[in-house]
This record gives C-alpha cells, sequence and structure tokens, in this order.
C-alpha cells in the first residue's frame, strides 16, 4: 500500500524583499527562536549586499550564491550483503535548497572575528563569484559522487 502524500507548508514571503526563499533564509539562520535577531543579521548582510556588490538589488547576488551552492548528486550510505556502500544518488528540489543555505550558513559561521552579518555577507558575495567555503564544500560532494558512480546501480 503506498504511502499518504506530505501535504507541505509553503513559506510565506518575508515583509522586506517579498521573497519565500529570504524568509526561508531567515528561519535557517535562526537560533534558540530568536527570529528578530536572524532577520537583523540576514537583512544586514543584505545591506552590505548592496554597497560592496554595487547592485541596486542584493536579491540577485543571493540567488547567484544559492545557484553556485546547490548540489546536483550526493552519496548515501547503503548496506548491501555486510558491506556499507556510497551510494550517488540525485538531490531533491527541497533539499538542495535546504543544504545549499546550510553550506552558506555554516561557512559564515565558521570564520572567526566578525560580526555574523558581516561574515555571511563576505560568503555571500564569495559563493556569487563561485568561490568561497561553501561551493567547496558543493565540489567535494560533487567529487565524492563522481567516485563513487561504480556503486548507482544499489540505488532504488
Amino acid at each position: 500500500m503506498r504511502r499518504k502524500i506530505k501535504s507541505r507548508k509553503e513559506a510565506t514571503a518575508d515583509p522586506v524583499y517579498n521573497s519565500p526563499k529570504v524568509a526561508k533564509f531567515v528561519n535557517y539562520v535562526m537560533n534558540a527562536g530568536k527570529k528578530e535577531t536572524a532577520r537583523k543579521i540576514v537583512y544586514g548582510a543584505f545591506t552590505i549586499l548592496k554597497e560592496k556588490a554595487k547592485v541596486e538589488n542584493p536579491l540577485e547576488v543571493f540567488d547567484a550564491a544559492l545557484k553556485n551552492v546547490t548540489p546536483l548528486m550526493e552519496v548515501r550510505s547503503r548496506r548491501v550483503g555486510g558491506a556499507n556502500y556510497q551510494v550517488p544518488i540525485e538531490v531533491r528540489a527541497a533539499r538542495r535548497q535546504l543544504l545549499s543555505m546550510n553550506w552558506l550558513i555554516a561557512a559564515a559561521r565558521a570564520k572567526k572575528g566578525k560580526p555574523m552579518h558581516i561574515k555571511l555577507a563576505d560568503e555571500i558575495i564569495a559563493a556569487s563569484k563561485n568561490e568561497g567555503d561553501a561551493v567547496k564544500k558543493r565540489e567535494n560532494v560533487h567529487k565524492m559522487a563522481e567516485a563513487n558512480k561504480a556503486f548507482a546501480h544499489f540505488a532504488w
């Protein structure tokens, strides 16, 4: 018998940029339920994007960064006959967005010595230019998937 399809709630657009992606990003940045602090971080990073990248709309830079960080393939561990194989699989659209946003935030948090909104802006700018730690993470995941292509027949 087939499982019931889950109905997922669509994220509401954020008040400033009127974009559901930005609202999702704010939720991923949020720690311990402090949404207003997360909004200050994200909107502060976007004002820095306006100044540094010299663009009218920081959403363009943000979208370019997300596009450059988004993975197409990843490896999943699969146990077959007593051995574990790293099986490359294609990433679903919702998980792509989750991974790309989380990698951007993790790369920004890993840097030390600056306020979070500055670190986040720097990482977004670097990712939009196809460089930085988040893009490096995506390349490593793709390399792993490419190296384990021989085990693709275990994906079911």
